[in-house]
């Protein structure tokens, strides 16, 4: 067995072999296909449905309106995402929840600036609070199941019976000098 080149950043080709038409590659194929070609036309003949039944300026300023505001609500709910990272590091926790809440408000703004009516209620249903809550339990859920997260030190896995000693530092008391032949306590 050969042994990978990371210093150079190449792999035996025979070992690390990637197919997408063997095993779990299908899957990644037919996802692709349906994230790029099924949802545009769906998106499409939404698009066209309602212009049908409307007229065709209500569903390009539909797509218009949803964008601009989407745009607008990604804007804020981002800038609260940020204060609730800021303030989570700032008070020297790891800011889990926020930072998947700004992921998510990330891609509900692109959803909502991308030109559709089914990419736009999904975007909208990302900058909603308790929805994004949803979202992220399911999220976090999914991830535990594919996922194992193992933590190590440098120098190897730590001891469950370290522990640990809080300490501060005090300042130095101010001295004063005392004169020689003083009865005077300090």
């Amino acid at each position: 067995m050969r042994v990978p080149l990371r210093c150079l950043g190449a792999y035996d080709s025979k070992l690390y072999r990637v197919s997408f038409l063997a095993g779990k590659g299908r899957y990644v194929l037919a996802r692709l296909l349906l994230l790029f070609i099924v949802v545009p036309l769906v998106e499409l003949v939404l698009l066209m449905v309602v212009a049908d039944k409307t007229h065709w300026w209500f569903a390009v300023s539909l797509v218009i309106v949803t964008g601009i505001i989407g745009t607008l609500l990604a804007r804020s709910q981002g800038s609260r995402a940020y204060r609730r990272i800021h303030d989570s590091i700032s008070q020297g926790q790891i800011p889990t929840d926020s930072l998947i809440d700004a992921a998510m408000i990330f891609v509900a703004g692109a959803l909502l600036l991308t030109p559709g009516m089914l990419t736009d209620m999904f975007g909208l249903s990302l900058l909603v609070p308790s929805c994004r809550d949803w979202y992220r339990r399911r999220l976090v859920r999914w991830f535990r199941a594919r996922f194992t997260f193992h933590s190590e030190s440098p120098e190897g896995p730590t001891s469950t019976t370290s522990k640990v000693i809080d300490s501060y530092v005090v300042p130095p008391a101010t001295t004063t000098t005392v004169e020689s032949g003083s009865d005077k306590p300090l």
